[in-house]
């Protein structure tokens, strides 16, 4: 079975290429059964794959179905390549990427563009599964590019509206930028090793590289620009909250549980080219600690329920990009493993609130819902709890282990660690102050008669929550991957432990208060001008699209004002001027005299006599 794991992508191109070739003819229950059961074949297969894969006690399998390219050293092919990583991530995908596609053949189901839908969101899983399985970095660019079109194609999906259209090409062009970046990368790592498939590159990017050296510095540095750029991380982390504009299952399957963790695959799969430049595996640890920071401050001040969970996955995945910079490449997996769980959850939660309640997407024109919603209200509570790593659900294991890992680090251990803390409680305090919000106090307005969706979306919640609740008891065959990094024993105090306990819950308290029991006002807090100011600096993402505004918009803006005219345009105007001034002297010489055109042949035949004798 291990030789038909070229399979898994191919599922999903065949639905994509069926449900583009009949352009929207098929009906809805045809389109729906080779949308979502396309995705469902792959995820059979993977699990059977899986089991087979370790039963049979190999560390890697490589199977090479064509070869792409192969031009003088280059040699590139459809080659798939399965050890522990690319076997978790391929399960996520397909099986979190079933339970949406499921989960959103009822919620799509009155929409006109249906067919379309899962034509993209086919294509996507396609696209991503050659990402996390190829076996050379020429075919995972192929499968890079492929979800950053798929993802402008999704977050535009409902195109007529034309901030949808912003944000589609807000989130292409950003990511673009990093896409950029890496390539560059990818050209300089060919021209030094002359190679790019992935295992041979890192073998001699090992053996060729001193660690510290400025190639290795080079080239990791590049890599994690394309990283930060499709992980929504610090400076390229704007274009994901404009991209909730899609619908809410694209939310969840490629801004929750796919593609925005497609940058921490990327660097724990180069992860030798970055222990050979730790000055550059710290700055990825930083600009984790960072990102993760500003998102959950940024989180607080948000009333879109999308949006909320939008800065809240900029900060988990700010908690991934920690512990990859402190070395705990597994703990990083393990959470991007657990966050498909629970954040794929709370949007696809998220999703059915919004249809309930007629397409509000305002926190605070909903409230008390519980009873009304109690599938979506069950599935916020496990969501929210595994989120805020309340203790013994998924998300507790793993954030645990990220932390633990960066207290342990000599130097700024102590800070990542403790910055790591503050922001546990920022996720504490900002999940429970959106479920206290709309499933608590006094209806708003929008009071729902019953719950939206069939059985069709409500499995996929069902499922959703056992894997939140359960997903941090599963083990990860990274060991061979990583070589057991991040996998010791945590020597640690009971005071230590109680800290990362304390700090979610002591921020599920404060939302309490405030929210839930109104013990304390915010409208008070938010009366003197200083709490006034934070709001709206915070609220706006800390100024980072204003500033990226001010540098690089209006700049052009400026530029494409001062030259409407177009200097280029000028200077071949100019040349075609010229040419027919040209015409217009030579035209005069056609007189149609013969003892004209006799003189100037005679002439013509001095002059190369001339320059021959003098030459």
């Amino acid at each position: 079975m291990l030789d038909l794991i070229w399979l898994l992508p191919t599922f999903s191109l065949l639905g994509f290429l069926s449900l583009v070739l009949t352009a929207g003819t098929l009906p809805k229950r045809i389109a729906a059964i080779i949308g979502a059961g396309s995705v469902g074949l792959s995820f059979a297969v993977a699990v059977i794959i899986a089991i087979q894969f370790l039963g049979s006690g190999e560390e890697y399998f490589v199977k090479e179905v064509w070869t792409w390219m192969s031009v003088g050293s280059l040699n590139a092919g459809f080659s798939f390549y399965l050890d522990g990583l690319s076997l978790t991530m391929m399960l996520v995908i397909t099986g979190i990427g079933f339970l949406i596609h499921l989960y959103a053949t009822g919620y799509m189901d009155d929409d006109p563009g249906f067919s379309r839908f899962f034509a993209y969101m086919n294509l996507f899983v396609a696209a991503m599964l050659m990402l996390v399985l190829g076996d050379n970095l020429i075919l995972l660019y192929l499968g890079w590019e492929g979800v950053g079109l798929c993802s402008y194609l999704l977050i535009g999906f409902w195109y007529t509206n034309p901030e949808n259209g912003y944000a589609a090409r807000k989130a292409f062009v950003v990511t673009r930028v990093g896409d950029t970046s890496m390539a560059i990368g990818l050209f300089l790592l060919f021209a030094q090793l002359g190679t790019l498939n992935i295992q041979d590159l890192m073998y001699a990017a090992e053996t060729q590289w001193a660690v510290g050296s400025g190639l290795a510095v080079a080239v990791s540095l590049l890599i994690l620009g394309g990283a930060v750029g499709k992980s929504a991380q610090l400076p390229l982390q704007t274009w994901l909250p404009d991209a909730m504009a899609g619908p809410t299952p694209i939310s969840a399957l490629i801004h929750a549980a796919t593609m925005v963790t497609a940058g921490v695959y990327l660097v724990a799969r180069t992860h030798i080219l970055f222990e050979l430049a730790p000055t550059v595996q710290l700055l990825v640890a930083w600009i984790g600690l960072i990102t993760l920071l500003m998102a959950g401050f940024t989180a607080l001040t948000q009333s879109d329920i999308k949006r909320i969970l939008a800065y809240s996955t900029m900060s988990q995945i700010g908690y991934m990009f920690l512990a990859l910079g402190v070395g705990a490449w597994s703990a990083s997996v393990f959470h991007l493993m657990t966050h498909a769980f629970f954040k794929a959850l709370l949007f696809l939660a998220s999703g059915t609130v919004i249809l309930s309640l007629h397409h509000e997407q305002n926190i605070f024109k909903m409230g008390g819902v519980r009873k009304q919603l109690p599938v979506s209200f069950w599935s916020f509570l496990i969501g929210s709890l595994a989120l805020t790593a309340f203790p013994f659900t998924s998300g507790y294991f793993s954030k645990d282990e990220i932390l633990l890992a960066a207290l342990e680090l000599d130097g700024p251990g102590l800070w990542l660690w403790m910055g790591g803390v503050l922001g546990a409680f920022f996720t504490g305090l900002y999940t429970f102050r959106l479920f206290f919000v709309v499933f608590f106090g006094d209806n708003k307005g929008h009071e729902p008669t019953q719950e939206v969706g069939g059985w069709n979306m409500s499995w996929p919640l069902f499922v959703l929550m056992v894997g939140a609740l359960l997903a941090g008891f599963i083990g990860l065959p990274l060991d061979a991957v990583f070589g057991g990094h991040g996998e010791e024993e945590h020597d640690v105090s009971a005071l230590i432990h109680g800290i990362m306990i304390a700090a979610p819950l002591l921020g599920i308290g404060i939302a309490y208060l405030f929210y839930y029991s109104k013990t304390f006002s915010v409208d008070k807090l938010m009366a003197s001008p200083l709490a006034k100011s934070l709001h709206k600096f915070w609220f706006s993402g800390w100024g980072m699209d204003a500033l990226y505004n001010w540098l690089f918009v209006y700049p052009f803006l400026w530029l494409a004002r001062i030259n409407k005219d177009d200097l280029v345009d000028k200077l071949y105007a100019f040349v075609v001027v010229l040419s027919r001034a040209a015409h217009a002297m030579i035209v005069k010489t056609q007189t149609g005299y013969l003892r004209w055109y006799a003189l100037s042949v005679a002439t013509g035949l001095v002059l190369i006599l001339t320059l021959g004798v003098l030459l």
